[in-house]
């Protein structure tokens, strides 16, 4: 886990974390194969696409709770949650902003540029689905949750970035040596790999990302279990 100016950040695998704020908020992101029901349920849950990994009904319902939590998400995954209870449910596309209990929440395009699905001979996160990841700000700290995405050249209109969440594994979004040109685009006071370790990638891909990164302190987070 890293604490930064109050606000405590947990990996819990994959794209999964939870994110703490001074004042007792909880959020969580992309919930996938948690181990168990949260002990602490969000007030805030974001969710940035329809893929099973990232909208998995499954693990949203571990960290719900029917009478507090707001989920922020797009249209595809609203759709997707019918019949999940919610006190609130947000739609998103890029570039909107909303405000949850304080929270800052603006929604960033995600998407690929060179990531081919074989199959389909189409991108596996094409521009035009409206994908997103989040800058979410709590308690004055600006943090970014990349999604599943590239090295796009949006992520340059982003300011002010104090904590990075950048996918390394490649396959489905950026290498490692792609996130560190998301570095230099993003410019974050910190950046902590993820998207590695569970479906693509390995402890290796977060290593070599930490090995090249200059511009800024690379925390390498071991999942938790206590949420």
């Amino acid at each position: 886990m890293l604490e930064y100016k109050g606000v405590r950040i947990a990996w819990l695998g994959h794209d999964t974390f939870k994110i703490s704020s001074s004042s007792g908020a909880v959020i969580y992101i992309d919930p996938y194969k948690l181990r168990k029901e949260a002990r602490d349920r969000a007030d805030l849950l974001l969710i940035s696409h329809e893929h099973f990994d990232h909208l998995s009904i499954e693990d949203a319902r571990k960290v719900i709770a029917a009478d507090k939590t707001t989920v922020v998400t797009t249209k595809s995954c609203a759709d997707g949650m019918r019949g999940v209870k919610v006190k609130e449910v947000k739609v998103v596309k890029p570039w909107d902003k909303v405000d949850v209990q304080g929270i800052a929440v603006e929604a960033v395009p995600a998407y690929n540029i060179n990531k081919i699905n074989p199959d389909t001979r189409k991108p596996f996160h094409p521009k035009d689905a409206g994908m997103v990841g989040f800058v979410v700000t709590v308690d004055g700290v600006r943090i970014y949750h990349a999604g599943d995405t590239d090295a796009v050249e949006e992520l340059r209109s982003l300011s002010n970035i104090d904590v990075a969440l950048l996918p390394v594994s490649g396959t489905y979004v950026m290498t490692a040596d792609e996130a560190v040109q998301a570095v230099g685009m993003v410019k974050p006071k910190i950046a902590i790999p993820m998207h590695y370790g569970t479906i693509v990638g390995s402890q290796r891909d977060a290593e070599r990302f930490k090995s090249m990164v200059k511009e800024c302190n690379v925390h390498i987070l071991k999942p938790v279990d206590d949420y």
